[in-house]
């Protein structure tokens, strides 16, 4: 190796790393997002952590921003919006829950498109789930 390409190769292979760990979590591809913590409040109640098997969260969330959908371990639920905001991937949407009962939520999950860091909040009547978590390209 002459003395030229020397310096080059360096400098080449010290941007590697930089370039394998950049990635983006802008919703181009799929992600998994693993839940870390849990908090349910309820109006009068007040605020407490919760185990995710507590509020039928599974502990990974597989999010398809491009197919519009969030899976988790048995059930999915179609994303109905996909905005860009100041770095941040936003999807929203409303789910009816079981069937004839009244335990709809309208929910928004933001995920920072540099970290992957993941907060997804679900609210009804008198009540909000507030989870924080982290995502991962699939």
């Amino acid at each position: 190796m002459n003395n030229i390409s020397k310096p080059v190769t360096l400098i080449t292979l010290a941007m590697l790393p930089a370039a394998v760990s950049a990635a983006t979590f802008d919703g181009g591809k799929p992600l998994l997002c693993a839940i870390q913590t849990v908090n349910e409040c309820i109006s009068g109640h007040g605020c407490s952590a919760l185990d995710p098997a507590e509020v039928n969260l599974p502990d990974f969330l597989e999010v398809d921003a491009a197919n519009n959908v969030i899976s988790g371990t048995t059930a999915k639920t179609p994303v109905e919006r996909v905005e860009h905001l100041d770095g941040k991937l936003v999807l929203q949407g409303a789910d009816d829950g079981i069937e004839e009962v009244r335990d709809g939520t309208a929910w928004t999950m933001v995920i920072a498109e540099d970290t992957g860091k993941m907060i997804l909040n679900a609210s009804g009547d008198g009540f909000s789930i507030v989870v924080f978590g982290a995502c991962m390209e699939r």
